[in-house]
């Protein structure tokens, strides 16, 4: 009923699926300050956190747009026979149906971020795998370990299996607990 608000989120939502965070995260650290205007000046982390939230908004929003989807027409019908208003049955017939049925996309799309997150090392900030890359010291300081990265990265690879491990089981306990997938 509002295609204007439609048309811009359609445009926000495809602009930012269909670019890879890569050069995503390239453009807001590199030559997003070349559009500023001069004397204004965002930090590099500020900028991260700023484009890696508005991709991250793109894809959870496609995920509930599902979800919504999912509702059965006759659920808005029930409602409207029951005399809600449309408020109210956005808000406790449709979302908590919509959000039950989405909860390991969501998951899934939160795992598939936070693995997302070591590639700010390419713009030049630090990330947990590249600081397990830099703890192994140099050949000049003492207890060197002759150069070896498995044992940080393995480390570092298990800290990520630790969380998404414990993100997919808090995910099942949730689902178990709210039914999702009976009737």
């Amino acid at each position: 009923e509002m295609p204007i608000v439609r048309m811009i989120c359609i445009g926000f939502i495809e602009l930012w699926r269909g670019v890879p965070l890569i050069t995503v995260l390239f453009m807001g650290s590199v030559m997003l300050p070349l559009f500023l205007p001069p004397g204004s000046n965002f930090d590099k982390i500020l900028r991260t956190l700023i484009v890696m939230s508005l991709f991250a908004a793109a894809y959870m929003a496609e995920v509930v747009r599902g979800g919504l989807q999912a509702i059965p027409k006759g659920q808005y019908e029930a409602s409207e026979a029951m005399g809600l208003t449309t408020s109210q049955t956005t808000v406790f017939i449709v979302l908590p149906q919509a959000l039950r049925a989405v909860i390991p996309a969501l998951v899934g799309q939160i795992i598939s971020l936070l693995k997302d997150t070591s590639l700010v090392t390419i713009v030049g900030l630090f990330d947990f795998l590249h600081i397990a890359r830099l703890v192994i010291p140099s050949p000049t300081q003492p207890f060197n370990f002759l150069g070896v990265l498995r044992e940080p990265l393995l480390f570092a690879a298990v800290v990520y299996w630790m969380f998404t491990f414990t993100f997919s089981r808090i995910s099942q306990r949730v689902e178990k607990k709210l039914g999702v997938g009976e009737r």
